[in-house]
């Protein structure tokens, strides 16, 4: 009698943990974080090609949540965006809805939920709303960080960040230790860019490009907008980032580009 209840207890052990582990695997959250409206898309080739075209950007983040923590990829626009006309800075018109922190609570989290917070790139459409996540730590590659603060007017800029808890790094950085999460170092478009690469039990690899490309048609034909900061290097990204995509077979999330974020799941739903 003793073995049957010890055998009927184990049994529920057991099926309780594989519950667990089924609900503990690495989830990917889509999160609308803008829109932007670009008048002329010259800017963003140097071959010269885009001139006088117009186009609408998405400006998309991720919350990635593993059974260790919660990782915020990119923080989109000022969330001083909201209940505000449209705002224009040159050729860009930009608009946001909600917050991310509006948006967390449909899953109900909140700011302190999130563990880490990176950030592809410092523009000014990925680092809006950083001010929001105070008790994080913030995740950041050494050129990057370096560029950031490299002048007074930039020390400004980016005063949100000050104060957070940091862990800066060199290269990639894998940042659960386990290889689903890595942060890879894809520099050009900034001198620290990165990208986002998860391996994602049912979905399978997951590369999200920050911004080594905008738009679908800027992949197919390798164009390298104005304002990156070395080509050279961009192009060196491009085909690094190519070969990562045909070895693990991975699928492609462009954030700006309209028709891929478009595809994902809405919140509260998500990719694993």
């Amino acid at each position: 009698m003793k073995k049957m209840i010890h055998l009927l207890f184990a049994g529920i052990l057991a099926s309780t943990s594989a519950l667990a582990g089924a609900t503990d695997k690495l989830k990917l959250y889509t999160i609308d974080c803008g829109v932007i409206k670009v008048s002329d898309m010259d800017v963003f080739s140097s071959s010269g090609d885009y001139a006088k075209q117009k186009a609408t950007l998405a400006s998309t983040c991720f919350l990635i949540s593993h059974p260790a923590g919660n990782l915020l990829w990119d923080t989109g626009l000022p969330g001083s965006l909201i209940n505000e006309e449209p705002a224009v800075n040159g050729v860009f018109t930009l608009s946001l809805d909600k917050t991310i922190i509006t948006q967390l609570a449909e899953i109900d989290l909140t700011a302190n939920d999130i563990n880490f917070v990176s950030i592809s790139h410092s523009h000014f459409d990925h680092v809006g709303q950083i001010s929001s996540f105070p008790t994080a730590t913030w995740l950041v590659n050494n050129k990057e960080k370096n560029a950031m603060f490299a002048s007074d007017e930039l020390k400004v800029q980016n005063a949100g960040f000050n104060g957070l808890k940091q862990k800066t790094f060199d290269g990639d950085y894998d940042v659960f230790g386990d290889g689903s999460v890595k942060i890879l170092a894809m520099p050009g478009h900034t001198k620290g860019h990165t990208v986002l690469q998860l391996m994602l039990e049912d979905t399978g690899p997951v590369l999200i490009s920050g911004d080594l490309y905008h738009q679908a048609k800027s992949r197919a034909l390798k164009r390298v907008p104005r304002f990156n900061v070395d080509e050279p290097e961009t192009r060196k990204s491009f085909d690094h980032f190519e070969k990562t995509v045909k070895e693990l077979n991975a699928k492609v999330i462009i954030q700006h580009e309209r028709n891929d974020v478009e595809k994902l799941p809405e919140l509260p739903s998500f990719l694993q």
